[in-house]
């Protein structure tokens, strides 16, 4: 009798097990949903935040995610190579800017280890970035190289014009900095993968 239910037990763990490994197959990222299932707290704890915050500055919630996941891996407390700070990697000259535009008193750049304070100024400069193109017919890829290189390189890999329409083609082959190539795709890519799921 404890064979047959050890027997059982373990068929039943297997089932499961299986299962599990098909659903992160067609999750379309096998070791994000595996990370995500041993860690779910690390990956769902912004969730709300986000979402709030995402509505504040009308962003897509899980185009907001997948920047967060690029830029920290979830890690509110990660300091970057240039100083930038916290979920979405604010540099503190782009926080001081959000601070002064949006009348923010006493604002510190250890604020920016604050995920709340981080999520705002992210979302407000990604936001700008999003107006700057708004007239592209896909304006993220270029909204997106923008928060991760700059206005001005953007503009330049635009041939210096934001207003007039450039291929979404042309701009990825204008694109000189392969970190900056890699930063769109790897978030565009997060972004598809949680719009397929449905869900952040």
């Amino acid at each position: 009798m404890l064979r047959f239910l050890f027997k059982l037990i373990i068929c039943l763990a297997l089932a499961i097990a299986a299962g599990l490994i098909l659903l992160a197959a067609r999750s379309g990222d096998i070791i994000y949903t595996a990370y995500e299932w041993i860690s779910p707290a690390r990956f769902h704890q912004f969730d709300n935040l986000i979402r709030t915050v995402a509505a504040t500055h009308e962003l897509d919630p899980m185009l907001m995610k997948a920047v967060v996941w690029q830029e920290s891996r979830f890690d509110p407390r990660k300091i970057g190579s240039a100083g930038e700070r916290g979920l979405m990697q604010v540099s503190e000259r782009a926080a001081r800017e959000w601070a002064r535009e949006t009348q923010v008193a006493n604002f510190h750049s250890e604020d920016l280890l604050d995920p709340k304070t981080n999520l705002e100024a992210g979302a407000w400069y990604l936001r700008r970035a999003f107006q700057h193109w708004e007239h592209q017919k896909k304006p993220a890829i270029f909204a997106l190289a923008e928060y991760n290189a700059g206005a001005s390189r953007a503009q330049r890999w635009a041939n210096n014009d934001a207003d007039t329409p450039i291929s979404e083609q042309a701009f990825r082959k204008n694109i000189d900095f392969p970190s900056t190539r890699s930063y769109v795709r790897s978030v565009l890519e997060r972004y598809q993968f949680y719009r397929n799921r449905g869900q952040m």
